[in-house]
């Protein structure tokens, strides 16, 4: 999990926190900068759980946008690795299993700014 966190802490654009989110290690805005979220939590990008059977890294990036959702897939079978995804969960049972250069341009790919215009326009719908 230390890779992982080192990966995404080293694309993690401004802007965006480290912290514990709902049980988990998280990557989140800060209510400081946008309080005004539909929940009262922070708004996250991703997080990182261990669960009973696998590890979980959870893109909220991938699971709401459809357009980075296509590049994100295409982009793991270009690797010729397994992808086991919910919505937003990719499961792995060891860090080999993820392609952490992949998993590190997926969190450098949208800014907090960006994050923020698309939660908003989801929210007018």
């Amino acid at each position: 999990m230390g890779q992982v966190r080192n990966v995404i802490l080293g694309q993690l654009p401004d802007g965006f926190r480290e912290g514990m989110y709902f049980g988990m290690l998280g990557y989140f805005v800060p209510l400081e900068r946008y309080p005004d979220t539909y929940n009262g939590q922070p708004l996250g990008i991703a997080a990182l759980a261990s669960q009973k059977h696998h590890m979980s890294l959870y893109l909220m990036s991938v699971y709401s946008d459809p357009e980075i959702e296509r590049w994100f897939r295409d982009a793991w079978a270009a690797t010729g690795t397994k992808l086991d995804m919910g919505k937003s969960c990719i499961r792995f049972k060891k860090v080999e299993d993820l392609p952490l250069e992949l998993i590190g341009q997926t969190i450098a790919r949208v800014s907090v700014d960006d994050y923020l215009a698309h939660y908003e326009a989801a929210r007018r719908r």
